[in-house]
């Protein structure tokens, strides 16, 4: 997990470097100026002159600067290291994330992806952050304020000797208890942030359904999981302090008691009097460092969860990978199914897909008919590689598409889904995800061809119109016309239509039927549709059911032969009639 991680540093080794150097450099200054305090008060008690005084502050004087400017060195290369390093994260994962198969995208929800790149990696930058100045800091001034302790109050500095386990027990502990803690909290996390997306997602179905009260419920109770888990380590955490104290007090009681006593027995000859100030210093110094080392302790306990999650991320090795001497030309549109059974997961009991054989020549135009659940999205995926085929082969171009190289076979298939995404920004920009060189000539007639062209001109700005996410200020039939005009401006060997002309009206699904068989007669189009009027002008209309090819014919052939293609002409007829009625 640590070499994972480290491998985001980068080009902030540099800064990650310097940090604990300068935190070394602060502590040494820091120990040094009581030993220095301690000779100029034994001066003064002694009758020294102003001169050595003045010579003594100014040693001191010069050596608070420089510990100040290597505190201040320090804090600057360590902000910049974590802030850096939680930068190269996050590109890190959202650059492996977009290497995905959609098999291991199936394995993260999308809440948890969000609250890996966010929540996670926050969490491990304060740790980084601690790691790289706390963590040096906080043993160097207990080595150091030890070493100088032993050296200027002999035995009394026994104390600590005493002190240090007790506190190092009592860490080791509350780490012990609050580990699984954190570790189930933040699954906990990806439940509210899930929570919150659906809720964001589907507002205007809570609105329409007046289910407010219970997402409001709903969120409260994921909320509150989060809260008591939290609270639970917190109580946990805060024994900490108080121990601290504790063994702060009963030491400094200690040395004070044991300090003065010795001075006033001895005459100041086994203890003398700036020996004591200096041993109050350095008693401060060890018990505070470990105090800083019991919030290290803490933060990285907390970050240790949110770092295997991210490292979950980043090793996810993507199941679809491009062959050692990939294809790097599409020769046409031709597509064959030979024998092409497909499952979703190993452990799956029914194959989502079972012996398919299909050929189809290029520039046909084949419609896909059949019920909800039969697999006809499934069938289409396999085509540009989304999945790669359980048994069987998927051959586009009379190449095996295992063996092309993804980008280049994802290049010649556009696939237009049910659900279309369009992004924030305006048309133009939209549109040139199918070509980002496309001039506004080849995006308009693109849009003449999907039938958007129409609507886009009544736009205020026209193609300049701004696009809310996810398309939010268009409807659905213009979503869907707009991402058919990105589709062609990809130019592709085969393009795929996935019930995306279900919003529109029948006349201008006619239209866009129209214009792909005069506009693109080369390309495949494989059309996948409810109605039956979207696919009867097909070369051939296949009709799935359970995962398989039940029936495959022109229109005219399937009204004689498929029960199921009949069922659905007849059904969707009878109900067109009666509404003409």
């Amino acid at each position: 997990m640590i070499r994972v991680l480290m491998k985001s540093i980068r080009e902030y080794k540099k800064p990650s470097i310097l940090a604990p150097i300068l935190v070394s450099m602060e502590v040494i200054m820091e120990c040094i100026i009581p030993f220095v305090v301690a000779r100029l008060i034994n001066q003064i008690k002694a009758g020294c002159d102003l001169g050595t005084i003045v010579r003594y502050g100014m040693i001191l004087v010069v050596m608070a600067g420089l510990s100040l400017s290597f505190g201040a060195g320090a804090g600057f290369n360590c902000a910049t290291a974590s802030c850096g390093f939680a930068k190269n994260l996050r590109k890190d994962m959202f650059y492996r994330i977009q290497t995905y198969s959609f098999e291991n995208i199936d394995k993260f929800s999308t809440s948890s992806l969000v609250t890996r790149m966010t929540t996670d990696v926050t969490n491990v930058q304060m740790a980084y952050m601690m790691l790289v100045r706390l963590a040096f800091r906080s043993p160097l001034m207990l080595i150091f304020s030890a070493t100088m302790a032993i050296i200027m109050g002999g035995k009394m500095a026994l104390i600590f000797v005493i002190v240090i386990p007790i506190l190092a027990v009592s860490l080791f502990l509350v780490m012990k208890s609050v580990t699984p803690i954190f570790k189930n909290v933040f699954k906990k996390y990806d439940a509210l942030n899930n929570s919150i997306q659906e809720n964001i997602k589907g507002m205007r179905v809570v609105k329409s359904y007046v289910r407010q009260e219970y997402e409001k419920a709903k969120f409260e109770r994921s909320a509150e999981d989060v809260c008591a888990d939290f609270t639970r380590a917190e109580k946990i955490l805060a024994l900490n302090n108080p121990m601290m104290q504790f063994c702060l007090y009963v030491a400094m009681i200690f040395v004070l008691s044991f300090g003065s006593y010795t001075i006033i027995t001895s005459g100041g000859m086994d203890l003398d009097v700036g020996q004591f100030s200096a041993l109050l210093v350095y008693n401060f110094q060890i018990l505070s460092s470990l105090m800083m080392f019991s919030m290290v302790f803490v933060m990285v306990t907390m970050a240790e969860e949110s770092a295997k999650r991210i490292a979950e991320v980043l090793t996810e090795e993507t199941t679809l990978h491009n062959p050692e001497h990939p294809v790097m030309e599409v020769a046409d549109g031709s597509i064959d199914f030979e024998n092409v059974s497909f499952r979703y997961s190993e452990h799956a009991e029914k194959m989502a897909l079972a012996n398919i054989d299909l050929h189809i020549k290029s520039g046909e135009t084949i419609g896909i008919i059949g019920g909800t659940g039969t697999s006809k999205s499934t069938l289409i995926q396999l085509i540009p590689r989304l999945y790669d085929v359980t048994t069987g082969s998927v051959k586009v171009g009379g190449v095996d598409v295992r063996n092309y190289d993804i980008e280049a076979l994802r290049n010649q298939v556009a696939v237009v889904l049910q659900k279309n995404i369009l992004f924030s920004g305006n048309i133009k920009e939209n549109l040139r995800w199918g070509d980002q060189n496309a001039t506004d000539a080849q995006m308009k007639e693109a849009c003449e061809l999907a039938q958007a062209d129409e609507f886009i001109m009544q736009f205020p700005h026209q193609y300049t119109t701004h696009i809310e996410q996810g398309g939010a200020n268009v409807s659905g039939g213009q979503k869907q016309r707009l991402c058919i005009a990105r589709a062609l401006l990809k130019k592709p060997k085969i393009l795929i239509l996935d019930d995306s002309t279900s919003a529109v009206d029948t006349k201008t699904d006619a239209l866009i039927r129209k214009a792909f068989s005069e506009y693109i007669p080369t390309t495949t189009k494989i059309i996948i549709a409810q109605r039956v009027s979207s696919v009867q002008d097909a070369d051939r209309i296949l009709v799935m059911d359970g995962g398989t090819i039940k029936n495959i014919g022109t229109h005219e052939e399937l009204l004689k032969t498929s029960s199921i293609y009949r069922e659905v002409y007849e059904s969707q007829n009878r109900a067109g009639g009666e509404e003409n009625e």
